[in-house]
């Protein structure tokens, strides 16, 4: 989650810009660099998981998701949110709206190191994402990346994530 959270204030200078670091020699952090939305909801993420992380019961782990999403979200207003999700951010009662954006798939990196196996991983990338994004195709991208990462932190190999991905995911 550090490193997710690193890459998102060193890249949020480039954030919305037609300009982007063409080489791997640029300055990392800059008088515009900042945390974004991303760092936020993926702190409110991984705090729901934490306080959850013992719960076998599946609505009271969203509703722990959607509650501190909504408190980070109201401390940090703004963050640049997209529009739907900024909206949803503010419901009384919100309600997953069908999204495949990839704000699902950028949040969910502390869910790679709090569980054990990729079984738990992706049950809890799911259910991370389902809160909000529960368009298939926006949770099997959570699920590539949070496997990715997980795999990764399991020292498998490129094409060892590859081949669990295309083998499990349905993706390609």
């Amino acid at each position: 989650m550090i490193g997710a959270i690193i890459g998102d204030v060193v890249g949020s200078f480039y954030e919305g810009k037609i300009k982007k670091a063409k080489s791997k020699n640029f300055e990392l952090f800059t008088p515009y660099s900042r945390c974004t939305d991303d760092t936020i909801m993926s702190l409110a993420v991984g705090q729901a998981l934490v306080n959850t992380y013992q719960e076998k019961e599946i609505s009271i782990i969203q509703k722990e998701l959607i509650k501190e999403m909504q408190r980070l979200g109201k401390i940090y207003p703004y963050s640049r949110y997209g529009k739907q999700f900024s909206h949803w951010l503010r419901e009384e009662n919100p309600k997953p709206y069908n999204s495949f954006e990839n704000g699902s798939g950028i949040r969910i990196s502390s869910v790679a190191r709090l569980y054990d196996n990729l079984e738990d991983v992706n049950k809890h990338t799911k259910i991370t994402a389902s809160v909000s994004h529960n368009h298939l195709e926006g949770i099997k991208g959570a699920c590539a990346i949070v496997s990715a990462i997980y795999l990764a932190s399991q020292n498998k190999s490129k094409d060892e994530i590859k081949e669990y991905i295309e083998e499990n995911l349905n993706i390609f």
